[in-house]
């Protein structure tokens, strides 16, 4: 399984909850003492991340036995139970918040990107995700956009090209920024750039790029933009993309649409972990 920088990351949350122990914890429960926990969803969703979950136990103490119930990327129920884990308890209790807060997270990116993926079903396009990411989670959240259904754009800036508002101001129009942008370019990286308007699109279709981004042009004008290009570069439709406008905007015959809120602010998905009667 690919790594996702997880030790990194949980590594990270271990020193931000716990720098000096769990003082609770610690005073109530003894090392030996055994326990059994459930995670359970508290809402209807995609399921993702029980593997980070798995991770952050193991690390914690690899005493704690635990098995994940579900598939990854599957669609689960009000109070289904998702994850079982028995072992120290006071282990379980001290990497609760740190499991849950990555699962929920994960899981709500994943349930976002699967609401959109529907709504544009019986239309070509496809929906994916953006750079604005959560710092140190990139991997994590793009992991559960596709297993939400989505795919991935770019995941840094060495991926490809991609020329926006700015490095066209920069460099004195589209056709400079291609142009500049192609010197020295293996012929093996694609380009991209960023369109406003109709003389920005034809501009960019003579000087023959890979894609193109049609940046918060209305409904009409995504139509007007894929007659003119006739598949002779990939159109992504980006900018106001919302739940209720997404079937419209790919109803116009788009290759792409990117949305930025499907990792900058998603609402998490709810689960619990509640210890068994026994516990204790």
């Amino acid at each position: 399984m690919k790594d996702y920088g997880l030790e990194r990351i949980i590594k990270t949350a271990f020193e931000e909850d716990l720098p000096y122990g769990d003082l609770t914890t610690d005073a109530l429960i003894p090392d030996k003492q055994l326990g059994k926990g459930i995670i359970t969803a508290k809402e209807a969703g995609i399921f993702a991340g029980g593997f980070v979950v798995k991770e952050v136990f193991r690390m914690l103490d690899e005493g704690i036995i635990l098995e994940v119930l579900v598939d990854e990327g599957e669609e689960v129920k009000i109070g289904q139970e998702v994850i079982r884990m028995e072992g120290p308890l006071n282990s379980i209790l001290k990497g609760e918040r740190i499991g849950l807060n990555l699962l929920q997270h994960l899981s709500g990116i994943a349930s976002a990107t699967g609401e959109y993926v529907k709504k544009v079903q019986g239309t070509k396009a496809k929906i994916t995700d953006t750079r604005k990411t959560t710092p140190g989670l990139r991997a994590l959240e793009k992991k559960a956009v596709q297993l939400g259904g989505g795919i991935n754009h770019r995941f840094s800036l060495s991926d490809h090209v991609l020329i926006k508002d700015n490095h066209i101001i920069a460099a004195g129009g589209i056709k400079q920024a291609i142009k500049g942008c192609r010197k020295g370019l293996s012929h093996t990286v694609k380009v991209q750039v960023e369109v406003k308007n109709s003389v920005e699109l034809h501009q960019a279709i003579e000087e023959k790029v890979d894609m193109i981004l049609l940046d918060n042009m209305m409904k009409e004008e995504m139509k007007d933009a894929v007659d003119f290009v006739e598949g002779r570069a990939i159109l992504e439709a980006s900018g106001n993309v919302t739940l209720e406008r997404v079937e419209e905007i790919a109803k116009t015959g788009v290759d792409i649409i990117s949305i930025g809120a499907l990792t900058h602010s998603v609402k998490a998905m709810d689960f619990s972990l509640n210890l068994q009667e026994d516990s204790g």
